[in-house]
């Protein structure tokens, strides 16, 4: 059997409006390096994943220095006004420059804490699955539905429901045109796995863990700080 080729697609076009700052929060410091080279150094250097390429905005300045000039086989495509719009622009991309590639794994550039087993979790279920899959972990905390007012307008239950993270892992042809039809309908969506949803397809759900959290707020920042730490003191 031939063995799948996996391209990443990291879209790192954001400018990060909740976190605020001066600095993006994908080039703010982690461990010593960017926050954006921790989630390329994630996905890359792994046997299963072909190639890595970074999403940027079209003003970036900073991504040779701070991350291209210390990672190898990292290459780079335009952004979009949207996120939606910068992962079509990867796959067009990857399609063009891999035809070869099979699969895209699209991770967040502000995940910098995710676990090679994690990674390997997903690829492993992902691929022998035909929509694909996703990390994600069960919600845990009671959820409220919050009303104009401020005040609460419904507790929801939360029994079936799961957080989506990323890394998310699709058929690149299929993500590629159920992107380009959502787009092409006026929608914006966020998320891989709802373009698929949208498309029909049942991606899997498959276990992760919550320190693979998304940096959104500079709070974050000293969490992932001692999950490295935590890393190295192991």
């Amino acid at each position: 059997m031939t063995r799948p080729v996996v391209h990443a697609l990291i879209p790192a076009a954001g400018k990060g409006k909740r976190f605020g700052g001066d600095t993006l929060k994908q080039y703010m410091p982690l461990a010593g390096r960017p926050v954006l080279r921790r989630a390329v150094d994630a996905v890359n250097h792994w046997p299963a994943i072909a190639g890595v390429t970074v999403v940027l905005a079209a003003d970036d300045r900073l991504f040779d220095d701070a991350v291209g000039a210390h990672v190898d086989s990292v290459e780079t495509a335009p952004g979009g006004s949207t996120r939606a719009e910068s992962v079509r622009n990867g796959l067009e991309a990857i399609r063009t420059r891999h035809p070869q590639a099979d699969w895209v794994l699209v991770h967040d550039a502000a995940r910098p804490c995710l676990a090679r087993r994690d990674l390997e979790r997903l690829l492993e279920a992902g691929l022998a699955s035909r929509d694909g899959a996703i990390l994600a972990v069960p919600v845990g905390d009671t959820l409220k539905r919050g009303a104009a007012d401020g005040h609460i307008a419904a507790t929801v239950d939360r029994e079936d429901l799961w957080a989506a993270q990323t890394p998310q892992l699709f058929r690149i042809d299929a993500l590629w045109a159920a992107l380009d039809a959502a787009l092409d309908a006026g929608e914006a969506p966020t998320d891989e796995a709802g373009v698929m949803e949208r498309a029909g397809a049942r991606p899997l759900l498959v276990m992760g863990t919550s320190a693979n959290f998304k940096i959104t707020h500079p709070g974050d920042l000293a969490l992932a700080e001692a999950w490295f730490r935590a890393r190295a003191d192991a």
